[in-house]
């Protein structure tokens, strides 16, 4: 993995010029934070640029797609869907779960 942070660098791109860029945690089925994913959209650009460690099978890949929301992608290796949700709607889904186990 670098890839992304070499054509950053290359470019002279800055994360807040980007139409997204993200580097997140990426939960395997048990929703577990076992992998990682990065996906970087350049300036005037509709392509996404992926790095991730698939959750599932630890496998390292580099891959470029089309931009769009919801987005994900799926493991080169094992066909595992590697999501990417809106922060908000992944915080609120967090809290709720927090709220849960707490009365539990």
């Amino acid at each position: 993995m670098g890839k992304i942070q070499d054509f950053a660098i290359k470019n002279g791109i800055k994360a807040k010029e980007c139409v997204y860029h993200t580097w997140r945690d990426a939960k395997n089925k048990n929703n577990e934070p076992t992998g990682k994913i990065r996906v970087l959209v350049p300036p005037k650009s509709t392509t996404a640029m992926v790095e991730y460690t698939c959750p599932e099978c630890k496998h390292e890949a580099y891959a470029e797609q089309e931009w769009k929301r919801p987005f994900n992608i799926k493991c080169a290796k094992c066909d595992y869907k590697i999501t990417v949700p809106k922060m908000k709607a992944e915080a609120k889904r967090e809290a709720k779960a927090a709220n849960a186990k707490s009365k539990d």
